[in-house]
This record gives C-alpha cells, structure tokens and sequence, in this order.
C-alpha cells in the first residue's frame, strides 16, 4: 500500500497545502489467478476533525489496510479549524478547495475514476460537517457521503456566545469561519438548507451514511438532521451505537462505512496481513 505526502499549490487557498493519498497501486497478492488492478480507483476523500489535520486518520485509524483490502484510494486534505467552507473575507475557500480543486488535481496527479458513482466523501466530527455540507454543495461529483458524528453546530453557532478563550465557545472563532453569523442559515454552510435545496432539486442526490455514538453530546443534532434527511427522501443509512466522541468509535465506523461504500468485490488477506471481517 502505497502511502503519499503530496504538497502543491492551491489557488482557493492561495499557499501550499499538504495532502496525504493512500494508493492501493502497489497492491500484492499471493494468489496466482489474482490479477493486477489497472481500471481507475474509486476515492474517498477523507476530512479529519477540529484540532487534527492530514495525517489523523491513517494515525488514528486502521483506514490504511482496509482501503488497500477493499482497492480504494483515499485523499486526505487539512482543514486547519475552519469547517471546510469558504470565507470570501479571510480568502480562505476551503469549500472551493475540498469539493472542486482537490478532487481536480488529484484526479490529474493519480489514478483515480473521474465518475461521480466512484467518488466519495467523508469525515468525523468537523470533518462530518465538511463532509454533509460539500457533498451536497456538490451532487454532481460526489456520489456518496459518509458523515461519523457530524458536527452538527449551527444551532449552536448563531445562539447566544461570549467572545471568550475557549475556541469552541468563542463567539469571535465562529465568525472567523463562517463571517456574519446572522446570516449562516439558509447559507451555502447550512446543512439543513442545502439537504432541502438538494432533494427537491432535479440533481441525483448522493448517498448518505451517518453514524453517532449514543453518548456523544452530538447525537441530538445527528437525529434531528436524520429526521430531516428522511423526509427529503434521501437514501440514507443512519446507525447509532455504544461509544463517545473518540477514536475508538471512528475506528470501528469507518470500516462499517467502508463495507457500505459501493466498491468492487475484491479478495482479503493481501500483503498487509490484515483480513477484514465482513
């Protein structure tokens, strides 16, 4: 398994930026019907929580080997505490940067399947809500969302706030990201808005897989945006279980979310030693 830091130039972002790619294109097999893989992979692109950045997932996870089971490619971009979207003010256009520019370049740079029926997105936690909200900016391109408990945080985001120095409850750290808070709902950022624009829209509505742990303080939101999902009539798979907002939960979720991808039969117990259960 092939395992890629890749730096480059983001015009949305106007700097360098790091990505990380697993690329199962080194792929070995002991088997001697097993034939190399050469047709384009199907892609995850895979954003990390608040606080974390490229390199979380492969360190927090066993993403690595159960992509290279299952032939799939997965980039992982940073989001450096700014929830994915664009903020004209700041000219940082995350959300111009995850849903087109990233997927052009590596498109370009990697073997990977430029159909939207091979190309995902995903994310925990802040990168649950990156994952929802770019998804659906973008129904075109992605064709299945995997959301694990999504920061779901607009609610909390236009209440009442202090400017204090905890950045979750930084009145001052919203309007960073998302500029004027009296005018976020109804937005291009707001999850709510865009599931409704997107399911009474003409555009193929993507997929979608949500997952949050029973003792997450985030599981109210997940329901309700659920609920929401529901009655839009989106294809949707919701799954709820035991756990907190951990790694050990996301561990457990990615694979479950993994299996629900729609990907190729492929055979296990290749080079890494790792056999997934099914």
């Amino acid at each position: 398994m092939a395992l890629i830091q890749c730096n480059f130039f983001s015009k949305s972002l106007m700097r360098t930026v790091p990505i990380q790619v697993v690329l199962p294109t080194d792929k070995v097999s002991f088997s001697e019907d097993a034939a190399p893989v050469e047709k384009p992979f199907k892609t995850l692109y895979l954003l990390h929580g608040i606080f974390g950045n490229y390199t979380d997932w492969v360190s927090g996870t066993r993403v690595q080997a159960w992509a290279q089971d299952r032939n799939l490619a997965v980039v992982m971009p940073s989001g450096d505490n700014k929830f994915y979207v664009n903020n004209p003010r700041s000219n940082e256009m995350y959300g111009d940067f995850i849903g087109k520019e990233l997927v052009d370049f590596t498109r370009r740079s990697f073997p990977l399947s430029r159909c939207r029926e091979d190309t995902f997105i995903g994310g925990l936690s802040m990168g649950g809500y990156g994952a929802l909200v770019n998804g659906l900016r973008n129904p075109e391109t992605f064709g299945a969302i995997c959301a694990l408990s999504a920061a779901l945080i607009l609610e909390k985001a236009i209440g009442p706030m202090e400017y204090t120095n905890f950045l979750m409850d930084n009145k001052g750290y919203y309007e960073s990201v998302f500029g004027d808070l009296t005018k976020l709902k109804g937005s291009d950022m707001d999850y709510d808005a865009l599931a409704k624009k997107v399911g009474t829209g003409t555009n193929p509505k993507p997929k979608i897989y949500m997952a949050c742990g029973t003792e997450d303080e985030l599981i109210t939101p997940n329901r309700a945006f659920r609920d929401h999902l529901k009655a839009l009539n989106f294809d949707l798979t919701w799954v709820e279980g035991p756990g907190i907002h951990d790694w050990y939960f996301w561990d457990e979720y990615i694979l479950k979310a993994m299996d629900w991808l729609p990907l190729d039969d492929v055979s296990q117990g290749v080079s890494s030693g790792h056999v997934s259960e099914k």
